[in-house]
């Protein structure tokens, strides 16, 4: 018997793979001091780490700060339980603006979120979204630069204005707060 391996599978199996990895960093925050203490490598005081997430520092100065990563599952309930033991986090109760998430602070203030499908076509999805200055300048941009725009901003009351935007088949989300 002969199974075709197709392009989804293979985003899957990145995805499974990348996953342990990208959630330990983003779970346990980035360190890049090299042995550096926090102090010496100019980290942040605790009440700065607690206004956004410790941003990832692009060469050329640029950054990248993850404010919100959400993951959509069919199975919300059994992946809070297993995040839950795996990594000491406690889960929240069905947040309605956040299409129903089960949140989870992120350390630096940001947050994990896992909801069910809001649609029947709407299948598994580990999204990050990152925050931005400006979202209508953050979108066109992506735009101009050959992403589809899937979710135009869209103001979540209480958290902020996001939108999500693809290319090359990877969803990314964007996030002023």
């Amino acid at each position: 018997m002969t199974s075709a391996f197709n392009r989804r599978d293979a985003i899957q199996a990145g995805l499974a793979m990348a996953w342990p990895v990208g959630i330990a960093t983003l779970i346990g925050g980035c360190d890049q001091s090299d042995g550096v203490s926090s102090a010496q490598a100019g980290a942040p005081s605790d009440a700065e780490a607690s206004v956004s997430p410790p941003p990832i520092v692009l060469e050329g100065g640029g950054s990248v700060r993850v404010h919100y990563l959400e993951i959509v599952t069919p199975e919300v309930d059994g992946l809070c339980s297993q995040y839950e033991a795996v990594h000491g986090v406690t889960f929240g109760d069905a947040d309605v603006n956040l299409g129903g998430a089960r949140t989870a602070k992120l350390e630096g203030g940001g947050m994990i979120g896992i909801r069910g499908p809001m649609r029947d076509s709407e299948t598994p999805v580990v999204r990050p979204y990152v925050l931005v200055e400006d979202i209508e300048k953050s979108v066109k941009a992506a735009a101009d630069a050959g992403a589809i725009v899937a979710l135009p901003p869209t103001e979540i009351p209480t958290h902020g204005t996001c939108a999500v935007v693809i290319h090359g088949g990877i969803e990314c989300g964007l996030w002023e707060l």
